[in-house]
């Protein structure tokens, strides 16, 4: 009994040592079905959700960049349309230039000829009205001249001055 001497001597009572040996045995036992397994199973749960949502999260990654490189793609293909109907535009910017350039010429060259009509008809009027004032000034100086009645001034006479004054 030198063990239970030795026990005793520390002030440990072995039947109570006992008892509490029991006590949580039994605890960890309660516990454990009524805490730990039900605990377990939420943490486990959870564990699979966020496994189930990392796998998500990577998939959805993985669809993100195939989208963002179909997006590249399309954008490539729009900058190409874009350049060449910008292209097509420039070039029938340039034709409808070349058209309005040409009407602008049409339309110089019949003004000019236009005025060249009318400076013409004006240089005929004047010469006619200069060719009357003229006939108007020797009717006079061949009355002047003659001092004879205007009546009998001939016309003829007067027409064939006026051509030799020309």
């Amino acid at each position: 009994m030198e063990s239970a001497s030795f026990i005793s001597q520390l002030g440990i009572d072995w039947k109570l040592l006992l008892s509490q040996v029991v006590n949580f045995v039994l605890l960890l036992i309660i516990l454990r079905m009524f805490v730990y397994n039900p605990i377990s199973k939420v943490v486990k749960k959870r564990k699979e959700k966020i496994e189930e949502g990392l796998a998500k999260a990577e998939e959805a990654g993985t669809r993100l960049r195939e989208a963002d490189e179909i997006a590249k793609k399309k954008l490539k293909v729009a900058d190409g349309t874009a350049m060449a109907t910008i292209a097509g535009a420039e070039e029938k910017a340039k034709e409808f230039e070349a058209e309005l350039m040409e009407k602008a010429r049409q339309k110089e060259a019949a003004y000019l000829e236009k005025t060249e009509q009318n400076i013409k008809a004006e240089k005929e009027a004047a010469r006619r009205a200069m060719e009357e004032e003229a006939a108007k000034l020797v009717k006079q100086a061949l009355i002047k001249t003659v001092e004879l009645a205007p009546e009998k001034i001939d016309e003829a006479l007067i027409k064939k001055a006026v051509e030799q004054v020309s």
